[in-house]
Parts: structure tokens; sequence; C-alpha cells
């Protein structure tokens, strides 16, 4: 699982960091972890409170929400196979681990 600390998230070409919808271990802390963005390829996960302070770093969690959000619009407005509703399942199955004290 690959996590992020970022505030602002930096941009490469057009891309974010935070990659909306590409697989299902990228997570964004934002300010800490006062919200977080857990990625999933059918769904993308916000949790938490964050408070835009009148301040730099304010801004910076406002930039990395932003970042974020910007994103997942343009994931999904780009979908021309877009459903009307995703299964109300999560993303990742659950596996079966051997048991490491057998």
């Amino acid at each position: 699982m690959a996590f992020y600390n970022a505030a602002p998230v930096t941009q490469k070409e057009d891309q974010t960091v935070f990659d909306s919808y590409a697989n299902d271990n990228d997570v964004l802390n934002v300010q800490g972890d006062a919200l977080t963005l857990t990625n999933g390829t059918t769904r993308v996960t916000l949790a938490g409170t964050l408070e835009f302070t009148r301040d730099k770093r304010g801004l910076a969690a406002a930039l990395a929400l932003k970042a974020v959000l910007d994103d997942v619009v343009k994931k999904l407005q780009a979908d021309p196979h877009l459903p009307a509703k995703v299964a109300d399942e999560p993303d990742q199955k659950p596996g079966v681990v051997d048991n490491p004290f057998n």
C-alpha cells in the first residue's frame, strides 16, 4: 500500500501523485491524517475532517484536496461507459491468508 502525505499534491504533466481509480492501494493523507483519501478502482473514499485555516497551511490543504477532486472529476467525465451506479461492495475482495502458525 502506498501512502502519500502531500500538501499540496504535486502535479507532473497534468497528473496528480494520487491517480484516482488507478488501483486499490494508494492512500493520501492531508494535514497529517486529518483527511484521508483512499483509492479504489471503482471508488475513491474521503474520511476525516479538514480545516481550511486562513494561512499557508490552509491553502496547501485546499490545493491538495482540489487536485484530487479535479482528477476524480476528469476521470469520471472522460469515461464513456460510466455506469449509473457501481455495486455496493468493496473494491478489493478479501483473500485467504495461510495460517503462519501451522
